[in-house]
C-alpha cells in the first residue's frame, strides 16, 4: 500500500515507518522535525516536511495514498498543562485538517495514535477499553477529542479507524529509539545517569500504596507497538472505528526499572527520592485483551530485561555517534 505517516520522525512515528517499509509499503513522511529527527527516517521513505494542518490536504491530493497513520501530535503534560492553547491548536486542529483532507480525497483507512491518558486516574486496574475515561490534563482531552472527530468521520463518511491507546513506550528498534531534547520518560532518564549525562535519578515519592512503595507502570516495547499499528491497519473496516488498549500486562515499579537498568549497564545509578507529582496515580497497568483477542496481536518483547537492555544498546550508539560528529567538527 501507499501510505501516509504524520509524525514519522519521531520515536515512534519513525520505527513505525521503518517497519511498513519492511513489509514492502511505499510510505510518505510528514513530519515538521520541531521534535523529530530526520536521520530516524527510513531512506526508502518520502519526507514531507511541514506541519499535518500545512501539509496533509497537498499529500492526500496527490492520490493514490490508501491509509494514513497518524502520530503528529504535541505530546508532553507538563507543557499541556501550562501552554493549552498550542495543544488544542495543534492536536485537535491538525487531526480535523487530517481528516478532512482524508474524506475529500477518499482516503478509507486510519490508525489514530491515542494515549491511555484519555482514562486519567483509574479506579481500577488493569484498565480496559469499557472504563470512563476522564482525562486530567490537556494533552489527554486533546486526544479524547480526536477520538471523538474519529468516531463520527468513520459513521458518516464510511472511514475505517483504528485509536490505539498506550501506556509507557521503550526499548528501540535497531539504530532507532528515544532522542528528545526534552525527555520525560523513565527509562532513558535512568540510562543517562549511567551515561553520565546525569548525576541521578529521582523517585517521586516512596510512599505509594504498592509493593515497594513507588509507582507501577506498564511498558510497552516500540516494536511490538509498530506490529500493532500495522496489524491495524491491515484489518480495518470501512465505517467503524475500533479502540483498542496496548501494554504488556505486566507492572513495574520505578525502583524495579531503576534496578534493571544498574544490572543491565552495570552502573550503580544513584537515585533519591522527593516529593511526589501531583496528579501521579499509583498504579496504571493495561489491559491488552482485547486486541489479542480480536485482531490476534502478539507482544513477545515483554520483559524488562529485553526492554532495558535494547535502549541501552541505542543509547550508548546514540552517544558513539555524537562523538564520532563531535571529533569530526
Amino acid at each position: 500500500m501507499k501510505l501516509l505517516v504524520t509524525g514519522g520522525a519521531g520515536y515512534v512515528g519513525s520505527v513505525c515507518a521503518a517497519v511498513l517499509v519492511e513489509h514492502g509499503h511505499e510510505v510518505i513522511i510528514i513530519d515538521d522535525l520541531s521534535t523529530g529527527n530526520r536521520e530516524a527516517i527510513p531512506a526508502e521513505a518520502e519526507l514531507v516536511e511541514g506541519s499535518v494542518r500545512e501539509k496533509a490536504a497537498e499529500v492526500l491530493g496527490r492520490g493514490g495514498i490508501e491509509g494514513v497513520i497518524h502520530f503528529a501530535a504535541r505530546s508532553l503534560v507538563g507543557e499541556s498543562v501550562l501552554k493549552p492553547e498550542i495543544y488544542w491548536q495543534d492536536n485537535v486542529l491538525g487531526s480535523l485538517a487530517l481528516l478532512d483532507a482524508m474524506r475529500e480525497n477518499g482516503v478509507p483507512n486510519l490508525v489514530f495514535s491515542s494515549t491511555a491518558a484519555t482514562y486519567g486516574e483509574p479506579e481500577q486496574v488493569p484498565i480496559t477499553e469499557d472504563m470512563p475515561t476522564a482525562p486530567t490534563n490537556p494533552y489527554g482531552a486533546t486526544k479524547l477529542a480526536i477520538d471523538h472527530a474519529i468516531t463520527s468521520y468513520a459513521h458518516a463518511h464510511g472511514i475505517g479507524a483504528t485509536s490505539l491507546r498506550y501506556f509507557n513506550v521503550a526499548g528501540a528498534y535497531g539504530s532507532i529509539g528515544e532522542n528528545r531534547e526534552v525527555e520525560t520518560h523513565l527509562i532513558p532518564l535512568v540510562l543517562q545517569v549511567a551515561l553520565g549525562h546525569r548525576e541521578k535519578i529521582f523517585i517521586f515519592g516512596d510512599d505509594w500504596p504498592t509493593a515497594d512503595g513507588t509507582p507501577v507502570r506498564d511498558y510497552i516495547h516500540i516494536r511490538d507497538l509498530a506490529d500493532a499499528h500495522v496489524l491495524a491497519l491491515e484489518t480495518n473496516q470501512p465505517g467503524t472505528h475500533r479502540i483498542y488498549n496496548l501494554g504488556s500486562g505486566d507492572g513495574y515499579s520505578v525502583r524495579e526499572v531503576i534496578e534493571m537498568c544498574r544490572k543491565v549497564t552495570g552502573h550503580p545509578i544513584p537515585a533519591e527520592i522527593t516529593e511526589r507529582r501531583a496528579g501521579d496515580p499509583a498504579t496504571l497497568i493495561a489491559s491488552s485483551e482485547k486486541i489479542k483477542h480480536e485482531l490476534g496481536w502478539n507482544p513477545t518483547r515483554t520483559d524488562l530485561a529485553t526492554v532495558v537492555q535494547d535502549a541501552w544498546n541505542f543509547s550508548r550508539e546514540l552517544g558513539d555517534r555524537a562523538h564520532s560528529a563531535a571529533r569530526v567538527r
